[in-house]
């Protein structure tokens, strides 16, 4: 998602994500969020809350968590009114912690790169995991089709049986290099400051509210996502990422190929947290040749110091896409949820 404004303007902060992030996605909450933004009485109430839980996104999830449905304005403000002190528990408790399986169709080809160049399967770790859906690459179908209507390539893991996956669908640009098969992965693990238990229906309610209105492919996605990883549930370890990461790392076959990768984490980071975590990849790179692949857009989260997730690329450049990076070197343009990938790299 594209930048918020400056710290102090709410209403801006939702007038932007209902005039440039909801449109084409969800006309539900284009509408819920400029009519917050219109709505002096409501937005004093959203600053009441510290300044990170006052985000779009996570008022909707909230309210959509809770109850409410696809519906005009009036209809949603009235259900705020009878559901605010929950809404504001809710809000406080929970986090954006989108798990979009659909984003391991603009990691794979990085992954698959990485695996054919080691000649070795692959050991993962997710910094910022949630459930850790985006954890099972190798267990998920893909199906890329180049351009408008250009050829399509479609893959599948290794003796799965149809229907028993999601098909994770993108389109692409450019001269994306697309593997035969998916990576073989031999180790899977994820850290989260609060790991959501797929075993939990609560945590798997606030996963399908994480999704928007409109957009029931992804949330019947998320549940066959759901049932792979229920199937074999990864190594999730509670904590900060640059607390928890060498430790998780040193328990990694060492006969793996070594993989950190993050969707969408690095917002949540100040510019000093960012830069330490760049530090440790770098002692892990340099210790154990493992790789690091950054898959973030610009930052949702005003920062206090003003920093930027991806000071590569111009916003304008992105428009609300991520930009996907090999060992800091930037090499696609994503969707934010895996649906495009635009090679800007050379094989």
């Amino acid at each position: 998602m594209s930048a918020a404004p400056e710290p102090g303007g709410t209403a801006d902060w939702y007038r932007h994500f209902g005039t440039v992030d909801a449109p084409g996605n969800s006309a539900c909450y284009a509408e819920w969020s400029l009519g917050i933004a219109d709505d002096p009485e409501l937005i004093r109430r959203i600053e009441r809350w510290p300044h990170n839980k006052r985000q779009p996104l996570l008022m909707l999830a909230a309210a959509r968590f809770l109850g409410a449905r696809i519906s005009p304005y009036p209809e949603f403000r009235r259900f705020l009114d009878a559901h605010w002190d929950e809404l504001a528990r809710t809000v406080l408790s929970r986090s954006t912690q989108t798990n979009e399986a659909g984003r391991c169709a603009a990691l794979l080809p990085s992954l698959a790169r990485i695996a054919a160049a080691e000649g070795r399967p692959l050991a993962l770790i997710e910094v910022g995991a949630s459930a850790g859906l985006s954890l099972y690459p190798d267990r998920y179908g893909y199906e890329y089709v180049a351009g408008a209507a250009g050829p399509v390539t479609r893959l599948a893991p290794a003796g799965a049986v149809t229907g028993s996956h999601p098909v994770l669908h993108c389109a692409t640009a450019g001269p994306v290099p697309l593997p035969d098969r998916p990576p073989q992965v031999a180790w899977r693990a994820g850290i989260d400051l609060n790991p959501l238990d797929i075993s939990d229906p609560d945590d798997v309610a606030w996963l399908e509210a994480l999704i928007w209105p409109e957009q029931d492919f992804r949330r019947e996605r998320l549940r066959q996502a759901i049932a792979v990883a229920q199937a074999g549930p990864p190594l999730l370890a509670p904590g900060d990422l640059n607390e928890e990461l060498v430790a998780l790392a040193g328990q990694a076959p060492p006969d793996a190929a070594l993989v950190v990768f993050h969707s969408a984490v690095m917002a949540y980071l100040d510019a000093d947290s960012r830069e330490r975590f760049r530090e440790t990849v770098a002692l892990l790179a340099a210790d154990r040749g493992c790789h690091w692949i950054s898959n973030e857009g610009h930052t949702v989260i005003v920062q206090a110091d003003g920093s930027s997730v991806v000071p590569e690329m111009d916003d304008a450049r992105l428009r609300g896409r991520f930009l996907l990076l090999e060992d800091g070197v930037p090499v696609a343009i994503a969707g934010p949820h895996g649906q495009s990938l635009e090679w800007i790299a050379a094989r």
